[in-house]
């Protein structure tokens, strides 16, 4: 994984049904092939104690495309012995300058989600 300062991307994920950040979730970020129509896998990542994954990718290396985060919500939960309505969820974001930064926050719940894009 690279350097968190370096990173274009960076994400935060906040379980708000108990209060607390989403720790040691799972993640992975993909790329959209748009000739083929399939998702390359870029890197993976996993939350840490405060529910931050900041170095999924290096600078620079997030070209004009579209990509997509997906967080592993089902084995979050389940690894807290709960269960949830959401297996995993995915956000899909356009990426239209290299020179960008972007952080997606996820807030969720056993039975709910959000995201935005952050500063």
């Amino acid at each position: 994984m690279a350097a968190a300062e370096s990173s274009p991307l960076t994400t935060h994920v906040l379980n708000t049904g108990d209060g607390v950040p989403a720790a040691r979730m799972a993640l992975s970020l993909h790329r959209l092939d748009s000739q083929l129509m399939i998702w390359n896998m870029l890197s993976v990542g996993t939350t840490n104690k405060d529910g931050r994954c900041a170095g999924l990718v290096s600078g620079g290396a997030l070209s004009p495309g579209m990509y997509k985060l997906r967080f592993e919500t089902g084995s979050y939960w389940e690894s807290l012995g709960q269960t949830s309505f959401y297996p995993y969820v995915e956000v899909v974001f356009t990426i239209s300058a290299q020179e960008q930064s972007f952080h997606l926050p996820l807030l969720m719940t056993r039975f709910s989600y959000s995201t935005y894009r952050g500063s």
